[in-house]
């Protein structure tokens, strides 16, 4: 039987496709299965590079699978003597590199529950999500490589298809707490939906994801799809750099590229692009929607249409462009269409669908019910989809989802703040940026401004603080006496 891998048409993705098909591209079975050996493992014969890790610094780092499928053993093994059992969680908080592969495939191979940790965290950022997931261990340097030599090269993996392997983090949350979505094995399966549709993932395609694999997109999308295909991948280590992005796509000669929108606007804004070949046959992004200008640049300079794949961390891609299907019209500004077997609609506020061009919020079917995706949108008379702004406090800035309640607690830890309130502000190049309305005891003015710009970056996240503050003299309220953050978004 001829496998999904080798259909590229939209025609074809609707003809062929099939849930039970997804399974022949893996390994295991519904019983048995382990994300490191579908990604890594099964892929060493022949010595062939799995990633490269482009340095902002040019000190890029070549990966084969072998070398990841013998230090992820090691690793395996090492864990197992310093006392981690199947089930605990191993947190691991490292750029890409050589350390970081083997200590998240070295822990799904062990049975442990690998859980990525943004880099530029600050101590509340981590301590949230350390507080949560309970980890045994946590890996934040690559001082443990030292160690591996004194342990076998071979691991034989013993998991079950529903045995937990991986914790991911939003980036943010409505919660006051992150909250992990729990990922079992066999999600690397039902993963393969968005990577042969919402990238366009196959066969020999040099794929390049710039997005920290800490986050959904660069771990799912960026890493475990590609790897599962055995494709030879780019990941982005250090601050980022579009024009040392730019050169690496034709240092390497990446054909398929995916990333958040604000990658793209920084690659136009840089100027850097006339100054490189490119090989890329798809382009995608992902986060937010893309400015027309942007898209504009990107369709000009790479001489691809602007594909997008949209879904959350909690529902995975419900919404894709197909990248690299003849067949498929990509209207500039749209979300694409449903991915093969899949239901979305826009509904009003009593659950029923809404005529095209009438906005209302974004549900999915799963599971014999509708499930919320907390956006809006519309759809158009031919059955593309359009974003319609959040429909709830979560704010994404530059391929960020961020929470507002947690920008706030961080925000109020000032000791001369007394109220905030924090919304998503439209911004020319990141969509939106984080705006704080702040009440103080103090007289608001630019050195108090970035003293609470500061703690927050601290506190939380280099890229999670308000780049805009307003002291104000008081913030509205809801009846219930909390911050009416639609209000301050109507002010604005």
């Amino acid at each position: 039987m001829t496998s999904l891998t080798a259909y590229t048409s939209y025609a074809d993705a609707q003809a062929h496709w099939s849930s039970a098909r997804l399974w022949e591209l893996f390994d295991g079975d519904r019983e048995r299965l382990n994300i490191a050996h579908e990604c890594i493992d099964r892929h060493v014969e022949g010595d062939k590079t799995a990633v490269i890790v482009v340095r902002a610094d040019g000190s890029d780092e070549i990966l084969s699978y072998r070398q990841i499928a013998e230090d992820s053993s090691r690793l395996a093994h090492w864990l197992a003597a310093k006392g981690v059992v199947a089930g605990d969680r191993v947190a691991i908080k490292l750029e890409p590199s050589r350390a970081f592969y083997a200590a998240v495939f070295g822990a799904i191979k062990a049975g442990a529950i690998a859980v990525p940790l943004f880099t530029l965290f600050g101590p509340d950022g981590v301590r949230l999500r350390v507080e949560d997931c309970k980890p045994r261990l946590l890996i934040e340097d690559a001082g443990f490589l030292k160690e591996l030599s004194a342990y076998p090269a071979t691991f034989e993996p013993n998991t079950r298809a529903d045995d937990l392997a991986i914790f991911q983090y939003t980036s943010g949350t409505t919660r006051e707490l992150p909250e992990a979505v729990k990922h079992t094995h066999r999600a690397i399966v039902t993963l393969m939906v968005a990577a042969l549709y919402g990238t366009g993932l196959r066969p020999g395609d040099r794929f390049l994801c710039p997005t920290s694999p800490a986050w959904g997109h660069g771990l799912w999308h960026g890493t475990l799809a590609p790897l599962a295909l055995g494709l030879t991948i780019g990941a982005y280590a250090g601050k980022f750099d579009a024009a040392r992005l730019l050169q690496a796509l034709e240092e390497h000669r990446f054909t398929n590229i995916s990333a958040a929108a604000t990658h793209y606007r920084m690659m136009r804004v840089s100027g850097a692009a006339p100054k490189h070949r490119y090989f890329l046959e798809k382009t995608s992004f992902t986060g937010e929607p893309i400015d027309s200008e942007t898209a504009s640049f990107c369709e000009a300079t790479f001489g691809r249409p602007m594909c997008s794949m949209y879904g959350t961390t909690e529902i995975g891609v419900i919404l894709v462009s197909y990248p690299g299907a003849a067949d498929f019209v990509v209207k500039p500004g749209s979300l694409g269409k449903p991915i093969p077997g899949g239901r979305v609609e826009v509904q009003d506020a009593e659950g029923k669908p809404c005529p095209p061009g009438v906005t209302g919020e974004m549900k999915v079917w799963r599971r014999g019910g509708w499930i919320a995706t907390k956006d809006l949108g519309r759809i158009d008379q031919d059955g593309y989809f359009f974003h319609g702004g959040r429909a709830d406090d979560v704010i994404i800035s530059a391929g960020w989802t961020m929470s507002a309640i947690e920008i706030e607690d961080a925000v109020l830890k000032h000791p001369d703040v007394r109220e905030v309130g924090a919304i998503g502000v439209p911004d020319a190049l990141r969509g939106q940026v984080v705006k704080a309305f702040v009440v103080a005891d103090r007289t608001g003015d630019e050195p108090f401004a970035k003293e609470i710009q500061d703690l927050v970056r601290q506190r939380l996240s280099q890229h999670e603080y308000p780049r805009l503050v307003e002291f104000v003299a008081e913030l509205p309220k809801t009846p219930a006496g909390k911050v009416n953050r639609k209000m301050l978004r109507t002010k604005e």
